[in-house]
């Protein structure tokens, strides 16, 4: 097949529309992050510098590929990518590869430390263009995406499928000590070095103080039907905290799946998280959190989900081990 000639650009604030339309193509009605149906809403983000939108288009003009990167703020220093169509006109020019490439060394030149995304797990070909471009597996979010979504990405799968977390390092991060607790600190070892984070893992100083009370944050995320808890200052009663909100949130929210965020950079994380294994909550990687100081320990807790090896599938050796990792810590009964 012959290379197709492409010119890639970044969409301007007044073009909301290119996602919009490039999102109704692919997954009609169905997909799970909202306020892509709303072009406004997509142009006001673009405009405020919290969302960059690179496509990838024919000479005439005719939209092929489209990638997003979302920022907690304008200037920050980790992205979050997503939002990414290949159009059937596109299929076989490895465009998701190529139009990522070139959002990446957009965001390079420009200081950004490095990318995160979702892949799905129902196959591999989007995780095998992650690997391509230099990431690297730090989790798996098991159930994370809703069964409501409908492409031709999860084939036969029925239920909520789960996701592959990435991370693309671009540029050092800050230096910084990190506090996993004992039971998950060589995986999470693993995950720092593999990905090349700033982070050096340390075991809490004998001086820490653990504040007698939990600073938690909770967010609702309706069209996923799951919770996140933003563990924003872990305290004595961590257990406890976290036990009441999760029980409400399966039971009064009804939501499919709970996921939990500790700031690996408190000691205080390192001393009470195993605590959370009494409640069910089971690892789920190590991922970027916007209302914490740098990265956070992602833990997961399923209600109505059932996950088993065969419905996630890897690419890479070391996707494998993680996953058997994530999977061997789920709770025997849940």
């Amino acid at each position: 097949m012959s290379v197709m000639d492409v010119t890639f650009r970044f969409l301007e604030p007044d073009e909301g529309t290119v996602l919009t339309s490039a999102i109704e193509a692919a997954y009609g009605q169905t997909y799970d992050v909202r306020w892509v149906y709303d072009p406004a809403e997509v142009s006001a983000r673009i405009g405020a510098g919290t969302y960059v939108s690179c496509v990838a288009e024919t000479p005439a003009g005719e939209l092929l590929c489209h990638i997003g990167m979302s920022l907690a703020a304008a200037g920050d220093a980790v992205g979050h990518s997503g939002q990414a169509v290949t159009l059937p006109a596109a299929r076989g020019q490895h465009l998701f590869t190529r139009t990522k490439r070139h959002l990446m060394d957009w965001a390079r030149e420009r200081g950004l430390a490095g990318m995160y995304s979702e892949a799905t797990a129902a196959h591999p070909y989007s995780q095998k263009a992650n690997i391509d471009l230099g990431a690297h597996e730090t989790g798996f979010l098991l159930g994370w995406i809703p069964a409501t979504v409908s492409n031709d990405a999860a084939g036969e799968r029925t239920g909520r499928q789960s996701a592959a977390l990435f991370y693309t390092k671009l540029n050092d991060g800050l230096e910084r000590e990190v506090y996993p607790p004992a039971r998950h600190r060589g995986i999470v070892s693993q995950t720092i070095e593999l990905c090349q984070l700033r982070g050096r893992v340390a075991k809490p100083p004998a001086t820490a103080e653990l504040p007698p009370r939990t600073e938690l944050q909770v967010d609702v995320n309706r069209d996923h039907n799951l919770a996140l808890i933003t563990v924003l200052r872990p305290g004595a009663d961590l257990e406890e905290a976290v036990g009441g909100e999760r029980h409400h949130l399966f039971h009064r929210e009804n939501v499919d799946a709970v996921y939990f965020d500790l700031p690996l950079e408190r000691p205080a994380t390192a001393l009470v998280a195993d605590h959370l294994e009494r409640l069910g909550v089971s690892y789920a990687g190590v991922f970027p959190n916007h209302r914490t100081d740098g990265d956070v320990l992602r833990m997961q807790s399923l209600h109505r989900v059932r996950v088993k090896a065969d419905d996630v599938v890897v690419a890479s050796d070391h996707g494998r081990e993680l996953l058997e990792y994530v999977l061997s810590d789920l709770p025997r009964t849940s």
